[in-house]
């Protein structure tokens, strides 16, 4: 009886699983036949603004000598940028550090403790006629220690839209070329990818631009940005 029940069940078992099979079988979909592409987009804009980091450097045999020096040295520089109209919120302490320094002669003997005093301010400069006229009154003024002028632009936002717009107008032109000449039809986007970066590239080889410096001021020439922006498309192809 035993016997029976176990064949029973071992019977009902394999017509389960060959109903299973069967079922996933017809219901098993067709692969998709499917068409890749990527477009690019590129806007050159024309920088308005710039950031420049401005810093006094100090030395003195004692802090307090050292942080005077420093102190008066500053004063003179934010005088300097309020006379230029950088307004007080486009101006931040980026960095500002005391410390002891080891000096040294020039066979290496040691010659005493130096206190060093940096004092850095992060400089947004909205009009760029007067960076070069800016620079060189501040370096005049006491600062000894500029750092790395970036240029940026206020309507990136913008450019980066229509970036984004050229690439994916791009990739769409690819795949209605590439279906033509493959003779098949494009059916419904399956996935769309848009990548971008937000900071904008310096062109390097351009010249001129809107922050050339006048004659006999600091050189500083803005030339042009580069926004970019790619989109991956997947088609589905009849």
């Amino acid at each position: 009886m035993r016997k029976n029940i176990l064949l029973v069940a071992a019977s009902l078992i394999v017509v389960s699983l060959l109903g299973a099979c069967a079922a996933g079988t017809a219901g098993s979909q067709p692969s998709v036949r499917s068409m890749s592409v990527t477009g690019e987009g590129r806007v050159t804009i024309t920088p308005d603004l710039a950031y420049v980091t401005v810093g006094v450097h100090s030395e003195g045999e004692s802090v307090g000598e050292a942080l005077k020096s420093n102190t008066s040295q500053a004063q003179s520089v934010a005088q300097v940028l309020q006379n230029m109209g950088i307004d007080a919120k486009d101006i931040q302490t980026s960095n500002f550090n005391v410390y002891p320094q080891q000096k040294t002669g020039p066979q290496g003997e040691q010659l005493g403790i130096v206190y060093v005093v940096d004092n850095t301010v992060y400089v947004t400069v909205r009009d760029l006629s007067k960076l070069g006229q800016l620079l060189d009154q501040v370096v005049s003024s006491g600062a000894n220690n500029i750092n790395g002028i970036q240029f940026d632009s206020s309507t990136k936002d913008k450019a980066l839209s229509e970036a984004r717009q050229q690439a994916i107008t791009n990739a769409k032109a690819q795949a209605e070329e590439l279906a033509k000449a493959a003779g098949v039809t494009l059916g419904p986007i399956q996935t769309l990818n848009v990548y971008s970066n937000p900071q904008p590239i310096p062109i390097l080889d351009a010249k001129g631009g809107a922050g050339a410096s006048a004659a006999g001021q600091v050189p500083v020439s803005a030339g042009q940005l580069v926004i970019t922006a790619s989109a991956s498309m997947v088609y589905e192809i009849k």
